[in-house]
């Protein structure tokens, strides 16, 4: 991953912070190409899904691979993995500087009622209201 497709989880951090988030990046980030690769020879095998830490699935495809049902899955899948390769690598992106800024990058307040919501919660769980704001360094807690 180049810096410009990293900016927004390095945008906060000192020059020390951003070289420890692409040590730690280019450790934990996938490649696409080898995504495609796995789901299309040994995608039969689960491969595909371990190669994402999707250990539950890799295991059920290799439980059923002499089926050759995954096999066929396998092959559809490899036209989708360059998408799952790049949110695994966005996932791990948004825990290494979150891990590194001590930030929560995941989770919005509602604006309403303080709870914390996903990002693509349209509506707040707890209340209804519509809308997001972004997390707070310092949540403030309710009695």
């Amino acid at each position: 991953m180049m810096p410009f497709e990293t900016a927004p989880y390095t945008n906060n951090m000192t020059p020390e912070q951003r070289d420890w988030f692409y040590a730690e990046y280019s450790r934990a980030r996938r490649d696409e190409a080898i995504g495609v690769i796995f789901a299309l020879f040994l995608g039969a095998f689960g491969a595909h899904h371990f190669y994402l830490r999707r250990t539950a699935l890799g295991i059920l495809y290799f439980a059923f691979f002499w089926t050759g049902i995954t096999a066929l899955i396998s092959f559809v899948e490899c036209f989708f993995m360059p998408g799952r390769v790049r949110d695994y690598n966005a996932e791990q992106a948004a825990r290494i500087a979150n891990h590194i800024l001590g930030t929560s990058l995941s989770t919005n307040y509602c604006a309403a009622c303080g709870v914390s919501k996903s990002l693509t919660a349209i509506f707040c769980p707890h209340c209804g209201a519509p809308g997001t704001t972004p997390a707070p360094i310092h949540p403030q807690t309710s009695l």
